[in-house]
């Protein structure tokens, strides 16, 4: 029995698939963590996003910032982008059973040892706090208001968390961090803009996973959506989003052995 974590597919199921035959991965015996984005801009979310429905018992995701695009979109909220490759799920006969599956996942997961998350934690939450804030999150999802949510969800404020945060901007910050989040103000307040590399970070901003103080080293936090920071296992954090949509490659990580399996990617090489 294994337990791997593979990073962000965002439609690029041929690169997972191929990925799921060098880890031999046995959906009887082996079970599976996806860092979520399992759909967008890759030519195959809908056939990620039935894989997934298809093996809930052995895959375990957590919702990205664009697989809640795709929810916004099939409850009539935001709209679609140049890029986004969300049509087929949109207009699939199961359309509507897709989206009640995909808003009854988690925005996190964690055992004794690990988190599993698709941007981060901010510094100042413990593991405990986190899940209890991602499951507010969770609970406007699976209602049945959660059309409200995804009216007033897109959006950059409030920046920096408070505890006595309530009604929307509460949630949509709690969002933003779990789904959005990379690099962090000296305040601790969040910002959007920068999606470069580790090493280019400017000098007034720093990695979240770099702030002093985290309350959360009890674990390590499995995490993708920073495809420009890249394969990193240090400082108590995972990050596996190495790209494969931009012509890099998927990963895999062995959560009980450390040992770690890629798939170059089938895409030409880009530039995000």
């Amino acid at each position: 029995m294994a337990h791997y974590a593979i990073g962000d597919l965002q439609g690029c199921y041929a690169e997972f698939t191929a990925l799921l035959n060098t880890i031999q991965f046995n959906h009887s015996r082996d079970t599976l963590w996806l860092v979520g984005d399992i759909v967008n801009r890759g030519a195959q979310s809908l056939e990620c996003l039935q894989f997934c429905m298809r093996h809930e018992d052995s895959v375990q995701i957590v919702l990205g910032n664009h697989d809640l695009h795709l929810l916004a979109l099939l409850y009539g909220q935001g709209s679609l982008k140049k890029n986004d490759t969300l049509t087929p799920i949109l207009q699939h006969a199961n359309a509507r059973r897709m989206r009640d599956w995909l808003r009854n996942q988690p925005l996190m997961l964690h055992t004794d040892t690990h988190v599993l998350v698709h941007a981060g934690l901010l510094p100042q939450w413990t593991v405990t706090q986190a899940q209890n804030l991602a499951n507010e999150i969770s609970h406007e999802l699976s209602s049945s208001h959660a059309h409200r949510f995804f009216e007033k969800m897109y959006g950059n404020k409030p920046s920096a968390w408070q505890p006595e945060l309530s009604g929307i901007d509460r949630l949509r910050l709690i969002t933003n961090v779990l789904t959005r989040m990379r690099v962090l103000h000296t305040d601790g307040s969040l910002e959007y803009r920068y999606k470069e590399t580790y090493a280019n970070i400017p000098s007034n901003l720093h990695a979240w996973f770099d702030a002093p103080n985290r309350q959360h080293l009890s674990h390590t936090i499995v995490f993708g959506h920073w495809s420009a920071l890249g394969f990193m296992n240090d400082k108590n954090v995972l990050a596996l989003d190495t790209g494969a949509l931009w012509g890099g490659e998927l990963t895999a990580v062995n959560l009980h052995t450390g040992e770690r399996f890629v798939q170059p990617s089938f895409q030409a090489k880009v530039f995000e």
